[in-house]
């Protein structure tokens, strides 16, 4: 049995996970998936946002000491981070890539839990940051992006802000120009966890995975770890 808890930081990631990449990767072989909200339980809420990193570490950490069997992962945005988190003043300094950003994260991340634990395999622990946001993804397929929100007229819109970028996870992250408010200046209407899961059933994951490196780079880990139990 191959078990995995992703932490999310809203309701769009939870329906995400239990939506689209489950069924996905219990094809591949997991046995259980579950998505749960970052931080302590009390300060939670539907309406999402990354948490500082005390209260996620600490939820971490102990999701991890009571499975230890069990495979974990997380699921943030890199826009909104907050500066307590590892690796997010290092990521931003110099002209670092995107790719470079998120990796410097998720690593920094990775070695903060694995010196918290003893006898910890740093293997069952997998941190992914969504390089800006989630948004980006949608922009995989404009096309089938705008149909699956149920505005085709707006393809050709987000067609050009997709052709400004070497890839989707390239869209950059100021509050004037995040994916998320490019697209609410298009289609005020925009509700995340409504549209942006309908949006990647249109997409499909395969082509967020072509058109998305680092989400691909997450997925194919995933999928690695279950094959090697096997």
């Amino acid at each position: 049995m191959t078990r995995l808890l992703i932490h999310v930081e809203g309701q769009t990631e939870e329906n995400f996970v239990n939506d689209v990449l489950a069924p996905h990767l219990y094809n591949v072989g997991y046995t259980n998936i579950r998505a749960i909200f970052l931080g302590n339980p009390r300060q939670r809420s539907r309406g999402g946002g990354v948490r500082p990193w005390d209260p996620v570490r600490k939820d971490i950490l102990n999701h991890l000491l009571e499975d230890r069997e069990r495979i974990s992962s997380t699921m943030v945005d890199f826009y909104g981070l907050p500066c307590s988190w590892p690796g997010r003043a290092e990521a931003r300094k110099g002209r670092k890539t995107g790719s470079e950003r998120a990796i410097a994260v998720e690593q920094a991340v990775l070695k903060d839990v694995s010196q918290a634990l003893t006898n910890f395999n740093p293997k069952q622990f997998v941190p992914y940051v969504v390089m800006h946001e989630f948004e980006g993804l949608l922009f995989s397929d404009p096309d089938r992006f705008a149909q699956g929100i149920e505005r085709p007229d707006l393809s050709c819109q987000f067609q050009s802000i997709r052709d400004g970028f070497q890839t989707p996870e390239d869209i950059d992250d100021s509050p004037e120009t995040a994916p998320s408010k490019r697209i609410e200046r298009l289609y005020e209407r925009y509700q995340k966890p409504l549209d942006g899961v309908q949006a990647v059933h249109a997409i499909g994951l395969e082509a967020i995975r072509r058109e998305c490196p680092l989400f691909d780079r997450w997925i194919e880990r995933l999928e690695q770890l279950v094959l090697v139990r096997r």
